[in-house]
């Protein structure tokens, strides 16, 4: 088999050259050869050309070309020009040659065969018609000429969609390819008119290769460009070649359905054109000039009820939002217009809620066999492309509670890109890179892009880098559909098409609607002032419904008073609703807890409101035990043997827990009492500090055991991923299983705490605002290291202060745990309390073996969660207490070292477990027993302008009042988190927790740390 990483390919390739200084093929080829001196427009390439012609006929789409001529050469050398005899007698020498006969083996093998077990697991395609092969026969011709027009065929195959006609404004597209011209392949014009039979476009019909050619360009190079010759199995690409070929792209159901369309394009444009005469200049990111989405997304919903889909969750910036709610989720247009209207009581909405195009919906559709399908609009903030992770989580929790075979085929993923969004975010690449990845596959995504060719105002070579928009979509080797907007017939093909492929193959497909904007961005704009030429085009366009509906009018489907029937009637009916609502707008509220919400809530969080996270003692000895067990015969690493070996020593008290046992000890709590676990990150399973070790190996066979999933018969599932080396996207997608999973922990846990940094978008505009804005709770939680150890300025901070910004009304959890009991508790309390929030831990890197940061048996099972701890060292005397000082997290280890070296103990140490909520009346007990008169001091290891001072400043000045005025000690404020000194870091570290215990505090400033 040649392969383009084989090395039998690369010896041809050597072989090839040996007769050629260029390499060419057709300067080695007589039977390309000859038919190219007679033509003498060949002789007129320039050498760049010829270079560009060999490195295309040695691409992996020509070697199938090669492999045809040596299979012949095989069966018959006279049937090859002998000039490739001596090209295939050396090929064949050395494989022969090879020693032992273990060298590589030719065989007459399609390069595109998948290796055995590869194919999707669900795929089972059933073919009309096999198609062995597609050579071409050419009666009276030789082979040799045969040859020429199959590479011709399959150039068509692959660059056709370079010159398709895919733009509706009919401006030209670059120059054909040479690789198109026929002339290339030695076709004089006289062999235009030899007779060709070539079975996948014609059946047994002879046909000139005229014909021929004009079916390829009407295939490959009119209103729909297709790449698909680089998905890498051979059987979804026959299978594609045989749809797009013998069934041109999945012909329409008559008039009926033709008829149909029309329709849908009349309700696309008949809500635009009301809301631009009622709302004048009212943002609302028209579909006009997209029209043609509303019967695509049609014609999916239809096509994927028949195949079994029963779900599809969706996300969508804005271009077309508002009519893709009203035209396909079924959003009343009572309720669309009452959200342009001024509300009736603008108080309800202060603080909260959301624009209305970015407000998501769900409904259901029936399609014409019947069938109802679930549809689910994702909320959508307007930072475009990082809904895309969030559905696919969406999805996958969703797959993951119903379960069982097909399940993918079920619920469906459904993206609307923008174009220059597509191409330009960066999380688009990172969501696209889960589609294949265990943890994160849900059998494929549709994608369209609704590609309006103009950003806000950049033009696409402003915008890419590359041909398409589409193009990033390339790294998974999927079928790509260009298709013009302009063509609905085409679109409605191209879509049903995609949707076979999905259901069948189980992988992502992408459609790139070639469309226009008929308005600006937003229709306050005014795009002639930066477009001028491009909207001189635009306004020659009628509206497709027209062009369409005349086109039915022509052959007769449908009259003309029929048509004018159908838009006067989606008109008037606007013109009633729009009456009333003017009379009396309704905003509808939004609900959503409905289904698995119902037995959860959000709102605010008393401190009264604690649940019992404790377990009894039993409980909590056997979980130990058996988090220690293992297979007989099963080869530990050594580190791995005493760490089993702990486990037990904690279940009999002969030791206390540590930080990974008391993790370990909540998973096994919660999964045998029927709580599902998700828990995602880079390098999580073993932990990135080594801590976990949720999976261990075996050292000689490499295989895995997990203790937490060998509990109980019954327990739930536990399941832990290596991520993807992403944080927005990973992050994104768990925040979108935790929509669909209240009832599960759902953790992400990032290897640095500073890496969080990169999903700043999904933290700001999802998961702390999403209550707020729409209603929707997650309980997702983020395990974040955080610690100031001298590791540098982006492995010590992860940016508390960031995250005490944005908490308010009680949005989410923030804590700076101590000891592996509270990290116990928390964690069991993120799921046995009927609230959901997120849960944001700055979790701890040296606290994780440090040896006074661990818990006995009785903190477990004794006590709860204590968001507020106050001194507990038993020789502090209340009264002889001259300074408070607050803190959280590592550095009350740190401190409380000081204390004991130095032997202080008028100072008392009051720990802030969890920051928000901030427990004021127990902080406030905390520190009742010490004299009024005590400097109430907050110590914090971060920079003074980062960490938790400037959030807790104000809180505990309402606390505690300003009399003594509550004081900060720590570094001075810095621009960077932390040096990347360690030295420096000791320095620093030493001279902040010595000033911390000072008789009197110095000045912030004088301290080192800028």
């Amino acid at each position: 088999m040649l392969n383009d990483r084989d090395g039998p390919r690369m010896k041809l390739d050597k072989m090839v050259n040996k007769m050629s200084p260029r390499g060419s093929l057709f300067s080695t080829s007589p039977n390309i050869k000859s038919n190219a001196v007679k033509n003498r427009d060949l002789e007129q390439h320039s050498s760049s050309s010829a270079e560009e012609t060999d490195k295309g006929l040695f691409s992996g789409e020509n070697l199938a070309f090669l492999e045809e001529l040596y299979r012949q050469y095989l069966e018959d050398p006279d049937a090859v020009d002998t000039s490739w005899h001596e090209v295939f007698e050396e090929y064949a020498a050395q494989e022969s040659a090879a020693p032992n006969g273990h060298g590589p083996r030719f065989e007459p093998r399609s390069i595109f065969e998948p290796v055995p077990g590869t194919a999707p697991a669900d795929a089972d395609p059933v073919f009309v018609d096999k198609l062995e092969g597609t050579t071409v026969r050419t009666p009276g011709r030789t082979k040799g000429f045969a040859a020429s027009v199959e590479a011709m065929v399959r150039a068509f195959r692959l660059h056709g969609h370079l010159i398709a006609q895919i733009d509706p404004l009919g401006r030209d597209r670059r120059t054909s390819p040479p690789e198109l011209d026929p002339k290339l392949y030695g076709l004089t014009r006289d062999d235009m008119q030899a007779q060709v039979a070539y079975e996948p476009l014609f059946g047994s019909e002879k046909v000139t290769i005229r014909q021929l050619v004009d079916r390829l360009r009407a295939l490959y190079c009119d209103h729909i460009g297709v790449e698909y010759q680089n998905i890498p199995g051979s059987q979804a690409r026959r299978w594609l070649r045989d749809q797009i070929e013998r069934h041109d792209y999945a012909e329409l159901e008559g008039d009926e359905e033709r008829r149909s369309i029309l329709k849908k394009l009349i309700h696309a444009d008949a809500f635009e054109s009301f809301l631009h005469t009622k709302y004048v200049g009212a943002k609302r990111f028209s579909l006009t000039g997209g029209d043609a989405l509303i019967p695509m997304l049609c014609a999916l919903l239809e096509e994927g009820g028949s195949l079994g889909a029963e779900e599809f969750v969706i996300g969508m910036a804005h271009r077309g939002r508002l009519n893709v709610l009203h035209n396909i989720m079924g959003k009343p247009a009572q309720a669309m217009f009452s959200e342009f209207e001024q509300v009736e009581s603008p108080e309800k909405y202060v603080g909260s809620s959301d624009v209305k195009y970015h407000m998501g919906y769900s409904s259901d559709y029936t399609t014409r066999e019947g069938k109802n399908i679930h549809l689910s609009l994702c909320f959508n903030p307007s930072h475009l492309e990082f809904v895309n992770p969030v559905v696919l989580g969406r999805v996958r929790a969703k797959q993951d509670r119903i379960g069982g075979e097909g399940v993918t085929k079920r619920l469906v993923p459904l993206l609307l890109h923008g174009d220059a969004a597509f191409s330009g975010q960066g999380i688009v690449a990172e969501a696209l890179n889960l589609a294949r990845v265990p943890g994160y596959h849900v059998g494929g995504t549709i994608h369209v892009v609704i590609n309006n060719q103009i950003g806000f105002t950049t033009e696409p070579e402003e915008g890419r880098s590359t041909t398409y928009a589409t193009d990033v979509a390339k790294m998974l080797e999927v079928p790509i559909f260009h298709v013009n907007a302009n063509d609905p017939e085409a679109c409605v093909r191209v879509m049903k098409l995609a949707m076979r492929y999905r259901q069948l193959f189980g992988e992502d497909v992408i459609v790139d609607l070639v469309c226009f904007r008929q308005y600006g961005h937003n229709e306050g704009d005014e795009p002639r002032f930066t477009q001028p030429v491009m909207y001189s085009y635009v306004d020659e366009m009628d509206p497709v419904r027209e062009s369409y509906a005349q086109e039915l009018i022509d052959e007769n489907v449908l009259s003309e008073k029929d048509v004018d029937e159908m838009w006067d009637q989606r008109m008037d009916s606007y013109g009633e609703v729009f009456r009333d609502v003017r009379e009396s707008p309704k905003r509808k509220t939004i609900d959503s807890m409905e289904g698995v919400w119902q037995s959860y809530r959000g709102g605010g969080l008393s401190p009264d409101s604690l649940v019992e996270s404790s377990i009894d003692r039993d409980k909590f000895e056997a979980l130990a035990e058996q988090l220690g067990e293992v297979p007989e015969g099963f080869n530990m690493h050594r580190t791995i043997r005493r760490l089993m070996k702990q486990r037990k020593q904690v279940a009999t008290g002969d030791i206390s827990a540590d930080w990974g046992t008391a993790e370990a000890l909540a998973f096994a709590s919660l999964v045998t009492r029927g709580t599902a676990i998700r828990m995602s990150g880079q390098d999580c399973i073993r932990g990135t500090f080594s801590h976990r070790h949720a999976a261990i190996y075996d050292m000689e066979k490499g295989t895995s055991y997990w203790p937490l999933r060998h509990l109980s018969k019954d327990q739930a599932n536990l399941e832990i991923y290596n991520s993807v080396l992403s944080e927005a996207g990973v992050v994104g997608f768990e925040y979108g299983y935790s929509l669909d999973s209240p009832d599960a922990l759902v953790i992400w846990e990032a290897q640095f705490g500073d890496f969080v940094n990169g999903a700043q978008v999904i933290i700001d505009q999802f998961i702390n605002s999403g209550e707020a804005k729409w209603k929707r709770l997650s309980g997702i939680t983020m395990l974040l290291p955080h610690g100031y150890e001298g590791q540098g300025p982006e492995h010590s901070s992860a940016r508390l202060e960031r995250f005490l910004q944005l908490c308010s009304g009680d949005n989410m959890y923030v804590c700076n745990l101590t000891t592996p009991a509270q990290y116990f508790h928390v964690l069991r309390r993120q799921v046995v309390h009927p609230a959901r929030k997120p849960l944001i831990i700055m979790s701890p890197k040296s606290l994780l073996r440090h040896k006074e940061a661990v818990s006995p048996v009785e903190e477990f099972i004794e006590h709860g969660f204590e968001p507020i701890i106050e001194e507990r060292r038993d020789h502090i005397d209340p009264s002889s207490v001259r300074r408070v000082l607050m803190c959280s997290g590592k550095v009350y280890y740190d401190l409380t070292a000081f204390a004991e070296k130095k032997e202080i103990d008028d100072v008392a140490i009051v720990r802030v477990e969890q920051l928000h909520p901030l427990d004021k009346r127990s902080l406030k007990a905390a520190v009742e027993p010490y004299p009024d008169d005590a400097e109430l001091v907050w110590m914090q290891e971060e920079p003074q302008n980062m960490g938790a001072w400037h959030y807790l400043f104000p809180l505990l000045i309402d606390i505690f009042g300003v009399d003594p005025l509550p004081q900060y000690i720590g570094r001075p404020a810095s621009a960077s988190p932390a040096t990347g000194a360690y030295a420096s870091h000791q320095l620093e570290q030493s001279t902040v927790v010595a000033a911390a215990f000072a008789d009197t505090l110095p000045d912030v400033d004088d301290l080192p740390g800028r």
